[in-house]
């Protein structure tokens, strides 16, 4: 009975370490000239689209990367499907820093919604994504698979989540813009690691 006792302190002490030391998600600190965004990054869900961000972030390579689309209820007179979000990255100023394109992770697939805060791969075809990112202000339905804004159905891979700076993330998209560009970039400082 002692034995039997024993056995089950070890294999509880086991497991609780086990748990302890179960990898916790990357977090990213976006600093802004706007302030700080801070992002969850889920490597367990969207291991592709996580890995390419977060390649992108430990070799620097967001070094001279801005904020400089916002899409809001007022700038899409052109859109049936509404959408709020703002879009940054290395847009086409710094291509030469740009990653080979990856394989379309679909949230039906990775389970990670277009809900508020969700940041997501922005692409033209599946399979483009690269170095283009997007932070959804509000929740995003039609930006899931499935989804009507992109008429391929296939939406886009959303692979994190803010989970502190959605009121930086609300001031940049109310920046002044011409139609959704806007009219000063918003510098992103660094984009860093920070457990």
């Amino acid at each position: 009975m002692k034995n039997n006792l024993h056995k089950l302190y070890f294999v509880v002490f086991c497991l609780l370490i086990f748990l302890g030391l179960k990898a916790q998600n990357p977090q990213v600190l976006i600093k802004t000239e706007l302030g700080d965004i801070s992002i969850e990054v889920y490597t367990d869900k969207a291991p592709i689209t996580a890995a390419n961000f977060l390649r992108y972030v430990d070799e620097n390579r967001f070094e001279g990367a801005t904020f400089y689309r916002v899409v809001r209820l007022d700038n899409q007179p052109n859109n049936d499907v509404k959408i709020e979000v703002i879009q940054g990255g290395l847009s086409s100023q710094k291509a030469a820093k740009r990653l080979k394109s990856i394989k379309h992770e679909t949230t039906d697939k990775t389970g990670i919604l277009q809900k508020d805060g969700a940041i997501s791969m922005a692409r033209n075809k599946p399979g483009t994504a690269s170095s283009e990112f997007f932070i959804c202000v509000g929740d995003q339905p039609e930006l899931d698979f499935g989804g009507k804004r992109n008429p391929d159905g296939q939406g886009f891979a959303a692979f994190g989540r803010v989970i502190k700076g959605m009121d930086v993330v609300k001031k940049i998209q109310q920046q002044p813009a011409d139609g959704q560009m806007l009219i000063t970039r918003i510098k992103i400082i660094s984009v860093t690691r920070f457990k």
